[in-house]
């Protein structure tokens, strides 16, 4: 079904129009998941819920009484979020057999917009990866030359087949599950966690939008806690218009969130053709960091290039602390999980290993059977830095850092800078027999250097896809705009998109 590969608001056309329902849209997604089973996606199917939520929104359009741009709309949702009476597993065995009572803000926003849940998505454990490859449930692969057969909008021959060895190319992550969902139409849009660049990194090898909003715009509340400072409900979709609409229906203030503050983007909406007449650009020089592939840095020159001559003015910038702040984000990313994780002891819930002789050894059981080693080395790692002797030297020094960071973004800002404009990733997709050659932190540490301090800094970011390679890989870019200002971030990686006739996926053989 052509469908499938289309934006929300062209499913939600033909639903208005009744070419198709709210049902039998959600039985051609089902049947997607079917033909893609090889790249793993998701976690848990939620196929029967599916149903029964299409049935309900298939009633409402006959009665011409839509509740929401997203009535009858399938989604995905990340499996570290909580969701009542369906399985959350953040792809641990911790808790493989967890259930929670209640669901989280985004999630309930998005049940009662009429958006039909089909699945939990894939995940590195606990989100503690970019690859989505470290999860109990299997790693997830890209669409892009996976051997599953697709077409691409484009007059360029690119190509697609599935690469000779049986190799394949990773999704990136963490929320590689939801990223490739979107991508191979097994879900309109996406739900995803960013803690240092888990929505933008696999969106980006994924040639999907990806955004992460400003800290506290969209509820955390049932976002299970990787790093509470950083950790930013992201959003997945096949164009910028379907991240706004998504963005429209779950930002806003949660009071169960004490981070979370009244937002005025409920009634989103991107106007038709965007204009960057006299927008100020900036292109922060120390982005250009080594390792970066020839290709990556053409795309951004090219961009900027773009941008100027359609009437922005492109500057160059210097933001002089982004050197330490993949080093500063290696040191608090651990200090926050050693903290967050000292709930799973198997006392409250999750897995229980009972066969220890007293409650501390039940507790040292339980979490060395129920955490990976990659999760184990992070908590080590934060209770190390958090240690009398170290605090001082290494978590306190860390937050001033981070302070600096967070100011070389406002100074760019009051120099009249409007948006940032850098890459996402150092190169396209990795291929999985490359990737686990390196350990999963010297991984992150790699994949999260352009990302991780708009995190820090509490500012929107989202990614925009703009060219494929000669191996028909996506490239994407980034733009960073000040707190608050996500409307007009979109507003500009629309214009981007408008520009750049990414060669999108168009048809996906079932």
């Amino acid at each position: 079904m052509n469908h499938l590969m289309g934006s929300i608001s062209g499913a939600t056309a033909h639903l208005k129009q009744k070419a198709l329902s709210s049902y039998e849209l959600c039985e051609a997604v089902i049947k997607r998941h079917e033909a893609i089973t090889k790249l793993n996606p998701f976690i848990t199917s939620t196929h029967k819920l599916a149903r029964e939520s299409a049935s309900r929104s298939t009633e409402r359009y006959k009665k011409g009484k839509p509740i929401s741009p997203l009535d009858g709309i399938p989604i995905a949702i990340k499996d570290n979020f909580c969701t009542a009476g369906i399985p959350t597993t953040c792809g641990s065995k911790m808790l493989q057999n967890y259930t929670p009572p209640y669901s989280a803000t985004v999630v309930q926003r998005l049940i009662e917009a009429g958006a039909v849940i089909v699945g939990k998505s894939n995940l590195d454990e606990f989100g503690m990866g970019s690859g989505t490859i470290d999860s109990t449930a299997g790693p997830s692969r890209n669409i892009y030359r996976s051997g599953i057969n697709y077409k691409l909008q484009s007059t360029v021959r690119y190509p697609t087949s599935g690469l000779e060895d049986g190799d394949w190319y990773v999704t990136g992550g963490s929320s590689g599950g939801s990223a490739v969902a979107v991508a191979a139409g097994a879900a309109f849009g996406a739900v995803g966690s960013d803690t240092g660049g888990s929505v933008r990194n696999p969106a980006s090898y994924c040639g999907v939008v990806g955004l992460k909003p400003s800290y506290g715009i969209v509820p955390r509340y049932g976002l299970i806690s990787l790093v509470n400072s950083m950790d930013v409900p992201g959003l997945f979709g096949r164009n910028v218009d379907d991240v706004a609409t998504l963005l429209s229906v779950v930002a806003g203030e949660d009071l169960r969130d004490s981070t979370s503050v009244p937002s005025n983007l409920q009634n989103l909406q991107l106007p038709e053709v965007p204009s960057i007449e006299g927008l100020v650009v900036g292109i922060p020089r120390e982005y250009h960091s080594a390792g970066m592939s020839q290709e990556v840095v053409d795309i951004w020159t090219k961009i900027a290039g773009l941008m100027k001559e359609q009437g922005a003015q492109v500057r160059e910038v210097s933001m002089p602390h982004t050197q330490y702040s993949i080093i500063c984000y290696s040191i608090l990313n651990p200090c926050e999980v050693a903290s967050n994780f000292t709930r799973y002891t198997g006392v409250e819930y999750g897995l229980r290993n009972e066969s220890g002789h007293s409650m501390e050894a039940m507790y040292a059981l339980t979490r060395s059977t129920g955490l990976s080693e990659v999760v184990r080395g992070r908590i080590l790692a934060g209770n190390y830095f958090l240690l009398r002797e170290n605090k001082e030297r290494y978590f306190n020094q860390a937050l001033k850092v981070r302070r600096l960071i967070s100011q070389d973004f406002e100074q760019a800002w009051s120099s009249g800078i409007d948006l940032l404009l850098t890459p996402v990733t150092l190169s396209t997709a990795i291929r999985y027999s490359e990737f686990v050659k390196t350990d999963n932190r010297s991984q992150t540490a790699d994949q999260d250097i352009c990302t991780q301090s708009a995190n820090m800094a509490g500012v929107p970011a989202i990614n925009v896809p703009v060219a494929l390679n000669l191996d028909g890989l996506p490239l994407s870019m980034q733009l960073m705009a000040p707190w608050g200002h996500d409307a007009s971030l979109l507003s500009t990686a629309k214009w981007i998109e408008q520009h750049v006739n990414f060669p999108r996926l168009c048809t996906i053989e079932d």
